[in-house]
């Protein structure tokens, strides 16, 4: 029997609000070794700004509304929750559209995407579907253990079929991009086009535990060489986060779930070193609060400990690719390195002052250090690039960043 669809709101109660404002108000802080700057961890001065920003200036009650501004439901697959926004399009000939974020995002991130999608002023109108993956935000409680991409992708297709969509187009970045594919080798006769986004450090991140990945590559051959040392700078100095999760989800979920200033840092360190143009720094802090209200950062970390523990990987998307034209939103000009004090700005740069040399194995840092790190070592920044696949002209896209 098919389950039902419910029609969903979002509505923290204010004591959840009130409690959040006294933590942060409360919060007992680390102190921080002299001139070690972003190389050691979000900086002390960066995350306090960020926090008191956060309790006393960010508007949860707006960013509330403007989610709920668009349609939500919940209904229940394999047993798990799922929630999700699905907002449709007046204009004709709009296709079905199902996108999906990454980690450690939310449905926030498509705020911005959904008007545009939804109601172009040209071009192909989309109705949009956009769910929470389960155990991140209102898809929770995660109901038991398994949900790896490929089982999210059974629920997407499960998910599109409940809504009636014959035919749709999947647009995913990150653990979403991975989920994207998946849904189209899974449901192949009924996707029109898959469009996914990624990076150059993110895709080097997922090379270092593919299957076999590390083996095809030559060193000899310049590309191949360039993306070891990304999976090797990745391996030293960029998959801490992951490790613990992958390996003690639930030891980190106390902290995530007990203490706001962790969430806040968990989250706001990966934006730090994964995003090179400007955050709306309230869209940060909606997807921030989404993880602490509904307690997710810690379902959030079991279901990458889930992903690292499988062997399904999906086999590879059956839609023929085809070159097209893909729609990107609106992006704010460059400004620099630096970035205007939290305090005055909502779209803001979100990288602390770096030292001038940040003396990383790597020559990486989170922000654009006036000089490279150590010589003969790449800078190893962030760039948002993308890959796409459309069949038969028939689905457009959108781009984004992780």
């Amino acid at each position: 029997m098919t389950e039902p669809i419910q029609p969903f709101r979002i509505q923290i109660p204010q004591a959840d609000v009130d409690y959040l404002h006294g933590r942060l108000a409360s919060a007992r802080w680390p102190g921080e070794l002299p001139g070690v700057g972003c190389a050691r961890g979000v900086p002390l001065g960066y995350l306090k700004e960020l926090a008191e920003y956060w309790r006393t200036e960010y508007d949860w009650r707006a960013a509330e509304a403007q989610l709920n501004h668009y349609p939500q439901f919940t209904t229940e697959i394999d047993g798990q929750r799922i929630h999700f926004l699905h907002v449709r399009s007046g204009q004709p000939g709009a296709k079905p559209l199902l996108i999906t974020h990454g980690f450690p995002s939310s449905v926030a991130e498509f705020l911005h995407l959904i008007g545009p999608l939804v109601s172009p002023a040209a071009g192909q109108a989309f109705h949009v579907v956009a769910p929470s993956l389960p155990g991140y935000a209102f898809s929770t409680p995660l109901a038991g253990t398994g949900w790896t991409m490929g089982r999210t992708a059974r629920a997407w297709a499960e998910l599109m079929r409940r809504l009636g969509y014959q035919r749709y187009g999947l647009h995913g970045g990150d653990i979403g991009a991975g989920v994207s594919g998946m849904v189209a080798a899974l449901d192949g006769a009924r996707v029109i086009g898959v469009h996914v986004v990624t990076d150059p450090l993110t895709a080097a991140a997922t090379a270092t535990f593919l299957p076999g990945m590390a083996g095809r590559l030559d060193h000899n051959d310049p590309v191949d060489k360039l993306i070891l040392d990304r999976m090797d700078a990745f391996t030293k100095d960029g998959s801490g986060y992951l490790a613990i999760q992958n390996s003690r989800p639930q030891t980190i979920g106390y902290g995530l779930a007990d203490s706001p200033l962790l969430q806040l840092a968990w989250i706001a360190e990966k934006f730090c070193e994964w995003t090179d143009l400007p955050v709306d720094r309230d869209q940060l802090l909606t997807t921030v609060s989404l993880h602490w209200f509904t307690g997710s950062g810690a379902t959030a970390a079991h279901t990458l400990y889930e992903q690292a523990h499988s062997s399904d990987w999906g086999a590879p998307p059956t839609v023929p690719p085809r070159r097209y034209a893909s729609w990107s939103p609106p992006r704010p000009t460059r400004t620099g390195a630096s970035f205007p004090a939290a305090s005055t700005s909502r779209r803001w740069r979100p990288r602390p002052s770096c030292p001038r040399t940040c003396g990383r194995s790597s020559g990486r840092c989170s922000n654009r250090c006036p000089e490279p790190g150590p010589a003969g070592n790449e800078r190893l920044h962030r760039q948002s690039t993308q890959s796409s696949a459309c069949a038969n002209g028939q689905s457009g896209a959108v781009d984004g960043t992780r």
